[in-house]
C-alpha cells in the first residue's frame, strides 16, 4: 500500500486548497465516542480526476503516516500515490519514507471480462440466456460450457482470487468471449439479476462447511433467489461428493411447497474436475441434485432511495449514537469510529458497518451542516442494506 512516513510537517494544510491537480476539501479529526483511549486521527477529504476518496494522517512511531483510508480506496494506485505526494510538497514536509515515486511495472493482461458488482447493478444488459456457475474454482467446467455454447451468457462468480487470475488467463488463450466473472458472494448477487433470465445455474463441489453451516450456500433464501431469477424449465444444479450435504440440500428442496427434482447419483458429464476423477477413482460416490423452475416470478425493483431527508444536529447525535452493534434477524448495524470536520459547523463523518452478515459493507456518512449522505456513493440495493439504512436513519434523525 502506498503511503509516506514524515519526520515533520512544516506547514499546515489549508483547505479547501489545491495543488497539482489534487484537491484537498476538508479534514476530519477522530471524535472518542467511546470509553477506550486512543490517538488522534485525522480524514482529509481529496479529489483527483474526478474522484473523492480520504486520506489518513495519524502517529506512528514518533513520526506522521499518510495512507489512503481503507474504506474509501479508489484504482488505480497512481492516483493515491500522486495524492499522497501532492500532500507533502504543499506542506512542505520532511519525509523519512515514501514508496509513491513511479517505477516500471509489469502491465497486468487485460480483465475486460472482470466485473465488480456495480456493474451488474448499473450496466449489465443481454439479450442472451444467462447460465451461472457458483464457485467455479479451476474453471474447467465454465470454460466447457462457454466453448459448447457460444450464444449463451456465462456469469462465473469465484471469491478465491488465483482460481480467478486462472480463469481470465484462459478465457484470454482461448479466446473466449461469453463468460464475465465477478468476484462477489453468491447468496447477494443473485438480488442483482432479473427474474426469469436464467436458464441454469451450476453449484459444483462446493465447500460443505459441516462445522459451520451458516455458511452453505444453500438456504431457503437462496433457494427462492433461484426460482425467481430461473426462468420455466430453468434448473438449479448442485452436484457434491458429500452426502451429508447432499443430504441437507435434499430436505431443503423437499420442503418447497411445489417443485420438480431430479436425483442422480455417479452421473458421469462430459467435464470434469481433477478432484473429482480422484474422488472417482477412489470409489467415492458423486451425487447430483437438479431443481427445475416450473413457473415465472414477478420483476424486482432495485431502485431505492438511501438519502437522509431530516437534518441532523450532528454534537447531539454523537452523545447519543450507539457503541454496540444493532443485530436483526437478517442485517447489522455498527458504528465504527466518528470524526469532526474541523472550522465547520454541525458537520462531521461517521465510519459505519452494516448490511449482510456474510458481506457486510463500511461506509462513511457525511453531516456536511447538518445534511446528511452517503460518502462517495450510495451502498447497493440489497434488501439486508435496505433494511440497514432505514435503521441508519433512525440512529442518525
Amino acid at each position: 500500500m502506498p503511503h509516506i512516513l514524515f519526520n515533520k510537517i512544516n506547514k499546515e494544510l489549508e483547505v479547501p486548497s489545491t495543488i497539482d491537480g489534487t484537491d484537498f476539501n476538508f479534514i476530519a479529526k477522530s471524535y472518542n465516542f467511546t470509553d477506550s483511549p486512543r490517538k488522534t486521527e485525522y480524514k482529509i477529504s481529496t479529489t483527483r480526476d474526478k474522484k473523492e476518496f480520504l486520506l489518513t494522517l495519524r502517529e506512528k512511531e514518533e513520526k506522521l503516516l499518510l495512507k489512503p483510508d481503507k474504506v474509501t480506496r479508489i484504482s488505480p494506485v497512481q492516483l493515491i500515490k500522486d495524492s499522497l505526494n501532492s500532500y507533502a510538497k504543499i506542506t512542505e514536509s520532511e519525509i523519512a519514507f515514501s514508496n509513491t515515486q513511479n517505477f516500471s511495472q509489469k502491465v497486468e493482461p487485460t480483465q475486460e471480462y472482470l466485473k465488480d458488482i456495480d456493474y451488474f447493478v448499473n450496466d449489465f444488459k443481454t439479450d442472451k440466456e444467462i447460465q451461472i456457475e457458483i464457485g467455479f474454482g479451476s474453471g474447467r467446467h465454465l470454460l466447457h460450457q462457454a466453448k459448447t455454447n457460444p450464444d449463451i451468457q456465462f456469469i462465473g462468480l469465484e471469491i478465491h482470487t488465483p482460481s480467478i487470475e486462472q480463469l481470465l488467463k484462459q478465457i484470454k488463450i482461448q479466446e473466449i468471449k461469453n463468460i464475465l466473472v465477478v468476484n462477489y458472494d453468491a447468496r447477494l448477487f443473485m438480488e442483482f439479476i432479473k427474474s426469469n433470465k436464467v436458464g441454469r445455474i451450476f453449484v459444483h463441489f462446493p465447500v460443505p462447511w459441516d462445522k459451520k453451516p451458516h455458511r452453505r450456500i444453500y438456504s431457503n433464501d437462496f433457494i427462492n433467489e433461484a426460482l425467481r431469477v430461473l426462468k420455466i424449465t430453468g434448473t438449479l444444479e448442485l452436484r457434491t461428493d458429500s452426502r451429508k450435504y447432499f443430504d441437507y440440500c435434499v430436505e431443503l428442496l423437499t420442503n418447497l411447497p411445489k417443485g420438480k427434482i431430479t436425483i442422480d447419483i455417479n452421473k458421469d458429464l462430459a467435464v470434469s474436475s481433477k478432484y473429482e476423477d480422484r474422488w472417482k477413482r477412489q470409489g467415492k460416490h458423486i451425487y447430483d441434485v437438479v431443481l427445475t423452475c416450473e413457473e415465472n416470478d414477478a420483476e424486482i425493483n432495485h431502485e431505492f432511495d438511501f438519502s437522509f431527508k431530516k437534518e441532523i444536529d450532528f454534537l447531539e447525535m454523537i452523545k447519543k449514537i450507539p457503541t454496540k452493534t444493532l443485530v436483526e434477524k437478517d442485517y447489522f448495524v455498527h458504528v465504527e469510529d466518528i470524526f469532526t470536520i474541523e472550522n465547520k459547523e454541525n458537520s462531521g463523518l461517521v465510519q459505519i458497518t452494516f448490511g449482510n452478515f456474510d458481506r457486510p459493507l463500511s461506509k462513511y456518512i457525511l453531516v456536511n451542516e447538518g445534511k446528511a449522505s452517503y460518502f462517495q456513493d450510495s451502498p447497493l440495493p440489497t434488501s439486508a442494506n435496505i433494511k440497514a439504512h432505514q435503521k441508519i436513519k433512525e440512529i442518525l434523525e
